[in-house]
């Protein structure tokens, strides 16, 4: 300290407290002291600075494309715990969503085979499947069941027998209700039914469909019969009416000039054909109306006996 400096710290010393006033000596000890802390602390300050940096720099390089860098973790928060009440409220019951019920499923009941479908097959005919004629037009000869075909020649051709089940068939004289008692009868039904494997009965009709096309003429012992299917509809589920015609022939064999009709009807039940196959008695033709009246009731007997 210079000499005038000291003079004037002395001089100033004399003017004031001695007491309240530190010696030069201690001055600058205490502005040397805070020299020294002001030096540590800015150097202290540098150090956090570069060490953030160095830290900061390796989260940039060491984070992945687009990942959000974050502070670095503090030190682990110890968990909240919550005073449990001496008398607890049971938590309130959860409806589940609708998304999460189980879903609540009406089993599909397959309707029965007279409506055009079943959920089974029947594997025996009962002769109650079979339909009983009108009083009026019951000649009381009965009928008898026998064996045979169920339909007749169409040029070779028809339904195969691959997807048949069982089969029954019987032969039905019956007579139309103008007919006296004692009469022979008007006509002669060749009657089947036919239980085919699930999905085959609506294979055979369109067998017998494209059996008559292609069969417009065929030659039946010494005449040629014509085959013409008929519009149809209204029986079972679905069903082919077809004709043949040929001419009458006396009893010498030789044509009367009128022609003998023959109708046949193949109707459909779910897995169920039945067949009226109209033969005649002694060369009558088929009478259209007891050919349809008797289809009906052949229907209503299957449905009966399949429900």
């Amino acid at each position: 300290m210079s000499r005038e400096l000291t003079g004037f710290y002395r001089s100033l010393a004399e003017d004031t407290d001695p007491r309240g006033l530190a010696s030069p000596d201690v001055v600058r000890r205490h502005a040397d002291r805070r020299a020294r802390t002001r030096a540590a602390v800015g150097v202290l300050a540098l150090a956090a600075l570069v060490g953030g940096t160095a830290v900061g720099t390796r989260l940039v390089l060491t984070a992945g494309p687009g990942t959000p860098i974050g502070p670095p973790a503090g030190p682990p928060v110890p968990p909240s715990v919550s005073p449990t009440s001496a008398d607890p409220t049971p938590a309130a019951s959860v409806s589940p969503t609708p998304s999460a019920l189980p879903s609540r499923t009406t089993p599909s009941t397959a309707p029965s085979i007279g409506g055009g479908s079943s959920a089974r097959t029947p594997t025996s005919i009962p002769d109650s499947a079979f339909f009983g004629l009108a009083a009026a037009n019951d000649t009381g000869a009965g009928a008898g069941f026998s064996d045979g075909p169920v339909l007749p020649g169409l040029c070779g051709a028809g339904p195969g027998d691959s997807g048949i089940v069982r089969q029954r068939v019987r032969s039905v004289p019956f007579k139309l209700a103008t007919t006296p008692e004692g009469y022979v009868p008007d006509g002669l039904y060749r009657h089947s039914i036919t239980i085919y494997r699930s999905g085959r009965a609506d294979d055979a009709l369109r067998e017998v469909r494209a059996a008559v096309r292609n069969c417009p003429e065929q030659k039946i012992g010494s005449v040629t019969s014509r085959q013409k299917l008929l519009p149809d509809g209204g029986y079972g589920d679905e069903s082919v009416l077809f004709e043949m015609r040929k001419p009458f022939l006396d009893a010498n064999d030789e044509p009367t000039g009128d022609e003998e009709v023959r109708l046949i009807r193949a109707i459909r039940i779910g897995d169920v054909v039945t067949v009226l196959w109209e033969q005649g008695w002694e060369g009558s033709s088929s009478p259209r109306s007891q050919v349809d009246g008797d289809s009906s009731r052949a229907v209503k007997a299957i449905r009966t006996w399949l429900d």
